[in-house]
């Protein structure tokens, strides 16, 4: 650490206690400023440096660097080869709780839209790059139809549910045709993307916590059941983000 950053670091820390913070009160401003910067970061696949989060908190570069230092020893952010933080493995844990509430809460949803349309209907989440079948209900009624099992993974940003996933991150200079359509559409249609024959219409999920990125996906033999499945499926996104 520098001198100037010594300096800057006691003139913030004695700001907090001129104030008359307590003990409690000063913990619960660096938990804020914490769980602040994970937000931060975690919504940047790109990464954030130093610098920037400082800015965001509003705090020195120091401070802001040890919060950085606290969340990577807990594997929340990973600091890169570039120097930047990136969202760490620890918060796939987080975010694997709060979508396995998600994924219960969606299940009875999924089954009724299964039955209603006569297709298999997956609820789909981004794990890095990959999108991975989370839940999945398929319709009693039908005789014929497309399995789709739990723990499938396909790549982000190939197939409807890994476009719809791909479509909730922030825009790329480079990402493909698709991904900006099925951004500016609000869903992804695709046909043999994956399955050859078979149709995916998947729509996103808008949930409380932005930094988890999910869809609901139908996926038909049917060429008549994807053309009529659209309404449906937005109004199911629709109902499982407001679960979520």
């Amino acid at each position: 650490m520098s001198d100037n950053e010594a300096v800057a670091e006691a003139r913030d820390g004695g700001a907090e206690r001129a104030t008359g913070q307590s003990g409690k009160a000063a913990g619960s401003q660096t938990l804020a400023r914490g769980l602040l910067a994970l937000e931060l970061v975690a919504g940047q696949p790109r990464g954030m440096a130093v610098q920037d989060v400082a800015q965001h908190l509003g705090v020195h570069r120091t401070i802001a660097y040890r919060i950085l230092v606290t969340l990577a020893e807990h594997h929340l952010v990973v600091r890169a080869s570039d120097g930047r933080y990136r969202a760490g493995s620890g918060t796939v844990t987080l975010a694997r709780g709060y979508a396995a509430g998600v994924r219960e809460a969606a299940l009875p949803v999924l089954r009724r839209t299964a039955e209603q349309l006569g297709a298999t209907v997956a609820l789909v989440t981004a794990e890095g790059n990959e999108a991975v079948a989370v839940a999945v209900a398929e319709p009693l009624s039908v005789n014929y139809l497309l399995s789709y099992r739990v723990g499938s993974r396909n790549p982000v940003g190939v197939g409807a549910a890994g476009l719809a996933l791909a479509a909730l991150r922030p825009p790329e200079p480079d990402e493909s045709p698709e991904v900006t359509q099925a951004r500016e559409q609000g869903y992804a249609r695709t046909f043999g993307r994956i399955e050859p024959g078979a149709y995916g219409v998947a729509v996103p999920l808008h949930l409380v916590d932005p930094a988890l990125h999910m869809c609901v996906n139908l996926i038909t033999w049917r060429e008549d059941v994807a053309d009529a499945s659209l309404p449906t499926m937005r109004a199911v996104a629709e109902e499982i983000s407001g679960l979520g």
